[in-house]
């Protein structure tokens, strides 16, 4: 193991994982639909650039959170102003998708996703831009900020695309009693995006600079946009192959509902009023673990401990067993219901913010939040990746999705704005006693999420059934 790369030891725990895992999978009991083996090879080639354009959707979006710290201790970009930028990006990813909803269902996934690929890639090259001409002193400290608050939020704006379309175009494709296993898939690329954005993008600063933290992204996204072109398609129909009756909430729908119907629909259901408050405390919980957290490690425990240093390989490893778990025990254990699923992973998010808050300078707090990003990241999936799909419908999955993710990222703006006015600042943070608000404002939330959980543990959509 010494002798490999260092960028081969990061990967190789998640390639041994990701192998062990499809092992496992092939094993576990299927749900025959009846699917020729011609139609699950097609889908197969729908599914892997789109999930690769949204996992490297990740690298464009996370790169200026992964190296945060390192911009903090440069003097360049104090964390007080990231987390005033992040918190900006944040809701207008959330409120973006009252646009980009019904847009993904106007014109279908495959178009929004080649929008968000194209829009994300200019984003990045311009951010790139940005801090050349501040490396090379021609902007100052509120020329870099004002630049990065108007492209993070433009790149935000592109990047909402991706959740909406990558489940728009999923959702014919796949039967509601196939999604649980789906929606732990969705985990993996969520989790394969974040070690890509967090260790690639630090090491990429570390040795090549600001600049190239993002010009590589904007590279790696334009090819997901050239592949998603050649091989994404909306339908099977479009690809082929029979439409089928996918069992969700728009099976025997005809033509597309108006913005106003579906909406509607929506919220005279109360399971979607729920799941909208469950995803902002999602937002608000996972945003907090991943990027306070490594504030917190690169301020209390240094940039070169292990935590820090390892960041995304082990919010990826967390993540894509989290992912797998939660599709599992969706599908084989608790019959497609994803409320028991978001409860069990709750109560561990809960478990997790009570040990993070007991161990604030201690060497294992690291560890609880790794278990917190394997829960927080299960609910994702489960929710948005997977339940909006089944009570919106295929037909309405991009303004439902839109809706229900939305609330996560207000969430995740929420405690951007929160954690950038509370948090310890300059030599403060240095002091371990000083960040009791983190895991402090992380319990209340748990808890919230864990009652609202508990009250969908037997909701399912209603369908016209069928296949």
């Amino acid at each position: 193991m010494s002798d490999l790369p260092p960028w081969l030891q990061k990967l190789l725990p998640i390639l041994l994982l990701l192998v062990a895992i499809a092992v496992v999978v092939r094993r576990l009991p299927k749900v025959e639909l009846g699917h020729s083996e011609a139609f699950k090879k097609r889908r197969l080639a729908n599914w892997i650039p789109l999930g690769l354009a949204y996992a490297f959707l990740y690298f464009g979006r996370y790169n200026l959170s992964a190296i945060a710290s390192e911009l903090d201790k440069a003097g360049l970009l104090a964390k007080s102003v990231f987390n005033e930028i992040d918190g900006v990006g944040q809701w207008v990813y959330g409120i973006a998708f009252l646009i980009n909803g019904p847009l993904t269902d106007r014109f279908g996934g495959r178009a929004t996703m080649i929008a968000a690929t194209a829009g994300s890639a200019l984003m990045n090259a311009g951010m790139a831009l940005v801090f050349a001409r501040s490396s090379a002193a021609e902007l100052d400290g509120e020329g870099l900020k004002s630049a990065l608050m108007a492209l993070n939020a433009i790149n935000m704006y592109f990047q909402s695309f991706g959740a909406v379309s990558i489940v728009k175009v999923n959702a014919p494709w796949f039967h509601v009693r196939e999604r649980g296993v789906l929606g732990g898939l969705f985990g993996i690329l969520i989790s394969l995006g974040l070690y890509f954005s967090y260790d690639w993008s630090l090491e990429i600063y570390r040795r090549l600079g600001a600049s190239m933290a993002f010009w590589i992204p904007a590279g790696v996204i334009g090819a997901c946009l050239v592949m998603a072109l050649a091989l994404v398609r909306d339908t099977p129909g479009d690809a082929g192959f029979p439409d089928f009756n996918t069992g969700d909430a728009s099976s025997g729908q005809v033509g597309r509902l108006s913005f106003g119907e579906v909406a509607r629909r929506m919220f005279s259901q109360r399971v979607i009023w729920i799941i909208v408050g469950i995803e902002f405390c999602s937002g608000f919980l996972r945003q907090a673990v991943m990027k306070q957290g490594r504030l917190y490690l690169g301020a209390i425990e240094g940039r070169e401990s292990f935590f820090y240093a390892n960041w995304g390989m082990l919010m990826c490893v967390a993540g894509i067993l989290g992912g797998v778990f939660a599709g599992f025990i969706s599908d084989h254990v608790f019959h497609s219901r994803r409320g028991p699923v978001s409860s069990v992973l709750y109560a561990g998010m809960l478990v997790g913010a009570i040990a993070a808050y007991l161990l604030l300078g201690e060497p294992s707090l690291g560890w609880s939040v790794v278990f917190m990003s394997l829960c927080v990241i299960g609910v994702h999936g489960m929710l948005s990746g997977t339940a909006s799909a089944d009570f919106g419908g295929s037909k309405n999955a991009g303004l439902v999705t839109g809706i229900i993710d939305g609330f996560v990222y207000l969430g995740g703006g929420a405690q951007a704005f929160l954690y950038g006015w509370k948090l310890p600042k300059d030599e403060a943070a240095a002091d371990a006693a000083n960040w009791s608000i983190w895991p402090g404002a992380m319990l209340p939330v748990a808890v919230i999420g864990l009652v609202l959980c508990a009250t969908i543990w037997n909701a399912r959509p209603k369908s016209g059934g069928g296949h």
